[in-house]
């Protein structure tokens, strides 16, 4: 047997990109999953693929924004599956800018999704973990935050404040919990769809010609998800072998 299978594991972000390829390779190999994300449409057509592969989902509308919506995610997989074996906090944004360009906006809406939803997540996940005994988190942040560039001064800091409050997480955990970080680097993903223009292009070009599928950054989550509970797997960089 697969040490993902007959897991439950919940994930944020699933309706496209790396939650969405985290949630058909956990499936293939035998995960019960919870997909949480703001458009429905795409939990629906991610679930629907899944069930007719032979396999179990369960969806809800989750705005990683919204505390209720994360406690709402756990309460489903509870319901539906009996537990919850692990949380992916995916969920993120990256519309990236110089900072002379002011976007306020923009930077609160990175700190909102990219730390605050993961501390929902904590929020409505540790308990349920600490009265099963067991339990993992799986942040996924980026090399943005290992390697910082210009325009991408706040999408970095959201990610690198989500990388210490992981460690803190961890070392709080004690001996049953789990942590891991996952930092991809250059995924062809959404990304660049929110982004100021004058980077846009750039940025695009780059993803294109070296960027990594999202399947990619799925098995480095996978791996981390399926080993024994005695093994805590705590930081992954996954990047193009081309990356700078």
């Amino acid at each position: 047997m697969s040490g993902i299978e007959g897991k439950v594991v919940a994930i944020t972000g699933a309706g496209s990109g790396i939650g969405e390829a985290t949630a058909l390779l956990l499936a293939e190999r035998g995960a019960k999953v919870v997909l949480g994300a703001r458009r429905t449409e795409r939990l629906e057509d991610v679930a629907g693929r899944i069930e007719k592969s032979g396999g179990q989902a369960a969806w809800i509308r989750t705005d990683v924004t919204v505390r209720q919506d994360l406690a709402s995610l756990v309460e489903l997989a509870r319901s539906r599956f009996g537990r919850l074996d692990a949380l992916v906090s995916n969920a993120g944004i990256g519309p990236i800018s110089p900072l002379d360009d002011l976007r306020v906006e923009d930077w609160e809406n990175m700190i909102d999704v990219n730390f605050k939803g993961v501390l929902y997540g904590i929020a409505a996940a540790l308990p349920v973990f600490r009265e099963q005994g067991s339990g993992h988190f799986v942040n996924v942040v980026s090399t943005a935050g290992l390697r910082i560039v210009p325009t991408q001064a706040v999408y970095a800091a959201t990610k690198n404040a989500v990388r210490t409050l992981s460690e803190g997480l961890r070392q709080e955990a004690g001996d049953s919990l789990r942590v891991t970080v996952v930092s991809p680097g250059m995924t062809r993903t959404e990304f660049t769809d929110h982004i100021a223009p004058e980077v846009k292009d750039r940025l695009a070009a780059s993803m294109g010609d070296i960027g990594i599928p999202p399947e990619s950054i799925a098995q480095a989550i996978a791996f981390a998800v399926e080993q024994p509970a005695n093994v805590d797997v705590g930081d992954i960089v996954v990047r193009p072998t081309a990356q700078g």
